[in-house]
């Protein structure tokens, strides 16, 4: 085992040494100017479009709302990145890592408006529901099919396998330190229900998050702000250091300047998934008027995850002063709460990243599932891909946490690679339906609409609109 990990740990210095972090800055930085800021100066219509979808989807057909979509994405976003990746970036690269999170979620999320954007425009009808995502806009946008596979088996690996493994490791390290429940039966419980609910499909995985996301979001947020509240005093201080070490001379000169940058991004990308292609597989089955609708949705989740959620862990943490290296993921945050609210603080980070956790395992399940169906239609395969996925979860209840961290990243950083060259080549069209909702906005019509008719140079591609 010692070996398989040095060798993904190469693989890792080689993707992560600069090239991928390059690659998605430069892509979030052209979309950020290329659609203006879409991410800040649309941030008010964001916030009216999920208001407006939380009713549910139209008609009463059997429609994924784009409400639902918007929860089921949440749920793979909201997960360990938020917890344990958090701990992990500042344990590694130092508190200057959490700059360089906010970096990457405030000019990735226009990278992520783009791929959902793209992903609404692509989809396809399905037997129960819309389908869609890179793999779709891969073989139909760009007309090169042998790229859709390679992504949509990239990314099966990535979620269903590798951050499956993560989420389960996270589970049980912090029920062990709680409770001291034995990790093998906890990887167990959390198998039998993960398989309970991923054979139910992507409405029973819908209702399941849109259920669980919003109460596990708000829970946390307001413990968070309870300890922020506690501790206001020293958030100057510890703003100042997150900065000062994000940029600061001694770092540089140290070299755990080029860590806090690497550990920040990589850890953001883990947390918000903005351009990695995960989030648009769940965008493409929400009904909604226009595909803007959904890709501003999508780039208020990563926000919400990062820019909230991630934020409320790291001044947790920091409050504490020097994080403790002896602990690492989960435990050190479980460990900075039972420091500011007791013994309970431990005990509800168990509670809070079994639903986190858990919510993230049936999410990646789902866009695993996703791609394995554009792949191909035979039953048998998609069983033993969801008996494979039970199996994963499992595995990483009981495997090392560097192990199953390590496979995570190199997957994910193959996977995002395959869909930056993707939505960098499709990009030209996603503006262009941006403009289109705008000029509809501006004409004084609440509520977009679109058809093909209004982008005819791309009639013969486009399945639903």
């Amino acid at each position: 085992m010692n070996t398989v990990n040095s060798w993904i740990t190469g693989v890792n210095d080689i993707l992560w040494g600069y090239i991928l972090i390059l690659a998605l800055l430069s892509c979030a930085a052209w979309f950020t100017l290329r659609t203006r800021g879409v991410q800040f100066r649309m941030l008010r219509e964001m916030m009216r479009v999920l208001g407006e979808s939380a009713g549910g989807s139209a008609g009463g057909e059997r429609h994924i709302s784009s409400f639902q979509a918007f929860a089921v994405s949440l749920a793979s976003r909201v997960g360990t990145g938020n917890l344990a990746g958090v701990a992990t970036a500042i344990v590694v690269g130092g508190p200057g890592a959490v700059f360089w999170m906010w970096v990457i979620a405030l000019l990735g999320a226009a990278s992520a408006f783009v791929e959902s954007t793209l992903a609404q425009l692509y989809k396809r009808r399905g037997a129960d529901s819309y389908v869609g995502g890179p793999a779709y806009y891969m073989q139909y946008g760009l007309g090169k099919r042998w790229m859709g596979v390679i992504f949509a088996v990239l990314i099966s690996v990535t979620f269903g396998f590798a951050f499956n493994s993560v989420q389960s490791n996270t589970i049980c390290a912090a029920w062990e330190q709680a409770f001291g429940v034995d990790p093998l039966w906890a990887g167990i419980a959390v198998t039998i229900l993960t398989t309970a609910i991923i054979f139910g499909g992507i409405h029973r995985i819908a209702s399941v998050s849109s259920i669980i996301v919003p109460v596990m979001a708000l829970g946390y947020i307001v413990l968070a702000a309870g300890v922020v509240l506690w501790n206001l005093n020293r958030l100057p201080d510890v703003l100042q250091m997150i900065v000062s070490e994000a940029f600061g001379w001694n770092q540089a000169l140290g070299g755990t300047a080029g860590a806090a940058l690497m550990q920040g991004i990589k850890r953001g990308l883990f947390s918000n998934e903005a351009g990695m292609g995960s989030a648009p597989n769940v965008a493409a089955t929400a009904h909604v008027s226009h595909p803007v609708k959904q890709g501003l949705i999508q780039t208020l989740g990563v926000f919400t995850d990062t820019l909230v959620i991630c934020t409320c862990t790291a001044f947790i943490i920091l409050f504490g002063g020097t994080p403790d290296e002896s602990l690492n993921g989960i435990q050190l945050t479980q460990a900075a709460l039972v420091e500011e609210v007791g013994p309970a603080g431990g005990l509800f980070v168990a509670a809070a990243i079994f639903l986190f956790a858990f919510s993230s395992i049936i999410g990646n399940y789902y866009y695993g599932e996703a791609n394995i169906r554009f792949i191909t239609t035979r039953r048998s395969v998609l069983v033993t891909y969801r008996l494979l996925v039970g199996g994963m979860v499992m595995f990483g209840a009981m495997a090392k946490l560097e192990l199953v961290w390590n496979l995570a990243d190199v997957t994910m950083a193959l996977m995002t690679l395959c869909n930056l060259v993707a939505i960098v080549w499709l990009g030209r069209e996603a503006f262009l339906l941006l403009d289109d909702y705008i000029t509809q906005k501006r004409r004084g019509i609440k509520h977009p609409v679109f058809n093909r008719s209004r982008l005819p140079s791309l009639r013969g591609r486009i399945d639903c609109w």
